[in-house]
C-alpha cells in the first residue's frame, strides 16, 4: 500500500477496479490515496473523541456533512493540495505548578495526519533500532523498564545520559556554527 505518482506506471490489477477503494486510472490524483484509507483513519480519530481546533469544529459538527467532509480531506491530499491549518493552543495546569501547552489540530488535521502516519509508518517502523521504545505501535514504557531490568541482571555496567534540552545547551562553536555564520549566531534556541 504505497503512494504512486500519476507520472508513474498504475498496474492494471491495481487501480479502477471495483470494490478496492480506488478511483479510476483516468481519474487518477498525483499521490494515490485510497478512499478507505481516508475512512480508516477518520474511524480511528472518532475513537480517540479529542477537543476542537482553531475551527472550532467539533468531532460532531464534522459527521454533520461526513461524506463531503471526508472527500474534501482526500481530494485535497490525493491532489497535493493539503495544507494543514493552524493549531489551537491550550494550556494545561501541571500537578506541581506551572503549565504545559498543549496543541490541538483540528478534526481535518487530525484524520490527514492519520492518513500519512497509515502509509508511512509500516515503512518506517522497519528502519528503527528494536531497542527504541517511544511513541511506536506495540511498544510502551513499561516494555523499555522490563528489558532495563533484564538487562542490569545480565550486564555489571550502565551508561547513562540525561540528553534534557541538550540541544538548547550545546555548545555551537565546538560545532563550527561560528564559521558557518559568523554574524550574530552565537544563541541558537530550539526550545
Amino acid at each position: 500500500m504505497g503512494l504512486e505518482r500519476s507520472g508513474d506506471v498504475v498496474p492494471a490489477g491495481r487501480a479502477g477496479q471495483p470494490g478496492n477503494g480506488e478511483e479510476p486510472t483516468s481519474t487518477v490524483k498525483p499521490f494515490g490515496i485510497a478512499k478507505r484509507v481516508v475512512w480508516e483513519a477518520y474511524r480511528q480519530v472518532k475513537a480517540n473523541q479529542g477537543a476542537a481546533g482553531i475551527d472550532g469544529q467539533s468531532l460532531e459538527m464534522f459527521e454533520a456533512n461526513l461524506k463531503n467532509n471526508l472527500y474534501r480531506v482526500w481530494n485535497r491530499m490525493s491532489s497535493g493540495c493539503y495544507f494543514p491549518p493552524s493549531i489551537r493552543l491550550v494550556e494545561i495546569p501541571k500537578k506541581n505548578g506551572g503549565t504545559r501547552t498543549l496543541g490541538i489540530s483540528t478534526v481535518e488535521d487530525r484524520i490527514a495526519q492519520t492518513v500519512a502516519k497509515i502509509y508511512v509508518e509500516p515503512a518506517l517502523e522497519r528502519l528503527f533500532h528494536p531497542d527504541s521504545y517511544g511513541y511506536r505501535p506495540g511498544k510502551s514504557a513499561l516494555q523499555a523498564i522490563g528489558v532495563t531490568r533484564e538487562r542490569c541482571w545480565k550486564y555489571d555496567w550502565v551508561i547513562e545520559f540525561d540528553i534534557h534540552k541538550a540541544f538548547d545547551e550545546l555548545d555551537w562553536t565546538l560545532l563550527g556554527w561560528r564559521q558557518l555564520f559568523p554574524s550574530d549566531a552565537t544563541s541558537i534556541s530550539f526550545g
